[in-house]
Parts: C-alpha cells; structure tokens; sequence
C-alpha cells in the first residue's frame, strides 16, 4: 500500500499547509550580538579577558546562522513565499536584521581576520541598503495602516543606517561611516515621529508586539556609539546631546516597566535584548568619560544587568519551545497570531 504522504500530491499538501517562521525571531540573533557587544566594551574598558566576548561573539554568529538556516529550510516547505512575507505590515521590516546582525559580526571577525571581515561587512551593507530602498518604495505604495506601525519599523534604516555607521568606521571607510549616520539620523526623526503618533492616538499593540516599543531605546545609545567610533571617545556636543536623549529614552522605559510586566512571556521579548545591550555599552563608556571614583563598580552592575536580561530571556525560551510537544511551533503561532491582528486592523 502506498503511503500517501510520500505521494506527490501528499509532498504538496505538507507544502501547502508549512508556515514560515516569524522573521521576530530574528530578535534573538540581534540580542546575543548586543550582550556580545557589551563584554567586549567591558574587555576594553573593564580589563575583562577578551576571550569572554569572543565566546559570545561565536555564539551570537551561531545564532545568526541557525536562524538564516532555520528560516530558510521551512520557508522552502511553505506556500507562503519570501516576498508575500516581506511585504506584511507587522514583519516584514524585521527582515533587516539579517544584514544588521552580519555587519555586527563582520566587523568583530574584521579584528582578527581583516578580509574576511570587511567582506561580510560590505556585503551585509549592501544587502541592507538594498533591502532599505525596497521596503521604502514598498511604503509609498500606500497600502499600510497606522495601527500596523511598530518597533521594528526603525530597523531597516535606522538601526542600519547607524550600525552601518559605526562597523564601516571600524573598518576604515570614514566617509561612508558619515553617509551611513546621516542617513540613520534623519530617519530616527522621521520614523520616530511616526511610531510615537501612532502609539499615542491608535489602539495599543497587541501583547506580543509591545517589547517592540522598547527600540525606542536603542537609536540614541547607536548613535552615540557610531560618533564615538568615528570621533573617538570624548565629550562634545553631539555625544552629549545623544546622552541627553538616551536618558530621557531610558526614564520612558523605566515608565513602561509597569505596562510589560504584564505581559505573558514570548518570544517576542528577544526585542528588549538589543536595545537594553546597546544603552550598556554607550553607557558603559560614558562611565568612563566621567571617570568619577567608582565607575568600575557602577560599569560592572551595567555589565550584570544586561547579562542576567539576557540570559534570563534565553533561559525562559528555551523553557518554552522544549516544555511541550511541538512547543516551537506553538511559540510561533503567538507571534503569528500578533501579526495577523495587526494586519486585519
């Protein structure tokens, strides 16, 4: 007797019915490379041994693969395709991470392997820039709605027009690290702007997108680290007008703590990962700007914040996806479910 799921037909049912992965996931990728981000400011700056970030540079870079892998295995299998995907109001912007994250891990491997390095770089801006003024064009088409707008909306230029910044820095192109931080400044305004309208007089996002808001964190502390690259570490009056902005962003998360402890745990929370990493680091070099007695001890409990979030969030995930039969696939289907009822508003 012939099994009917060897059959031709019963391969293009399981086609048909596979669902790609929720591109937040890729959260997880950019949060490991944040708190990989922060160990090696603390081996600069601390005197941590620089074979602890390292570790965690390779378990970012893991991570970052797995998930392009992960993703792209069941997306093979799906009937929804790569484009159909993109193209959705709550994720397809979260795609920009592929690029952010490969430019974050290229410019650690650039220290060590300087080719190597440069070309992931390089191509991770590329494909960044090109996804950018894809998704842009796509906007104009006019097809969004307010409610749909969220976090993540800052990622493909603001997040990569600003790590853009401070990774071709680091690789010796000042001229494009400049281009690239005009670029995430003017549209940190512009989209900003937008996020904070919509999150002020449209209904509130549903509960698995919510950690999104906490992006709002993260541009003043990239962009503080992208000039401090480009500049050098030292007080002037765009590193301090960043401060400014980080602190005021960081009071409204304070705020906030109140709305996410709420929250039921998803994988979703993999967004406080980066932003709360990447205010770390810049703050952690402040700290040493000031150079007030006992920094160190202040830098350190930064330093532990960030790990214990993170590690904390990972822990919970894992506890997730492996506490019940199928517990990845029901994992997703919250994030899905947060993204078709913002598509349907």
């Amino acid at each position: 007797m012939t099994d009917a799921r060897t059959t031709p037909a019963g391969v293009a049912g399981r086609k048909r019915t596979a669902q790609r992965i929720p591109l937040n996931t890729l959260a997880i990728a950019f949060g490991l490379a944040g708190l990989a981000g922060v160990w090696t400011t603390a081996g600069r700056l601390l005197g941590v041994p620089e074979a602890v970030g390292q570790a965690l540079w390779a378990v970012a870079a893991v991570g970052w693969l797995w998930l392009i892998v992960a993703h792209l295995r069941r997306g093979a299998r799906s009937a929804e395709s790569l484009a159909d995907q993109l193209r959705h109001p709550a994720q397809g912007p979260i795609a920009a991470l592929v690029p952010v994250v490969g430019m974050l891990i290229g410019a650690d491997l650039y220290r060590f392997v300087p080719v190597a390095g440069a070309i992931l770089v390089l191509a991770s801006m590329v494909v960044g820039a090109l996804f950018a003024g894809w998704i842009l064009a796509f906007w104009h088409a006019g097809s969004l709605t307010p409610e749909a707008f969220h976090g993540g909306y800052l990622l493909p230029t603001v997040a990569g027009g600003l790590i853009a910044a401070t990774t071709a820095s680091r690789i010796g192109l000042p001229g494009v690290a400049m281009g690239a931080f005009a670029v995430g400044i003017f549209f940190w305004i512009v989209i900003s702007s937008v996020l904070l309208a919509r999150l002020a007089f449209f209904p509130p996002l549903p509960a698995a997108l919510t950690p999104t808001c906490a992006i709002l964190l993260a541009p003043p502390a990239v962009a503080g680290t992208a000039w401090f690259t480009m500049n050098g570490e030292r007080a002037d009056v765009v590193s301090v007008a960043l401060l400014g902005l980080l602190i005021l962003m960081a009071l409204q998360q304070v705020a906030l703590l109140t709305r996410y402890r709420v929250l039921p745990f998803t994988l979703g929370f993999w967004s406080f990962t980066f932003p709360l990493a990447a205010a770390g680091g810049y703050g952690i070099e402040w700290l040493s700007i000031a150079g007030f007695a006992g920094w160190q001890v202040v830098a350190w409990l930064v330093v532990a914040l960030v790990t214990v979030t993170v590690v904390a969030i990972g822990v919970r995930s894992l506890l997730l996806v492996t506490s019940v039969r199928r517990g990845a696939r029901r994992a997703e289907s919250v994030l899905r479910r947060a993204d078709t009822a913002v598509e349907r508003r």
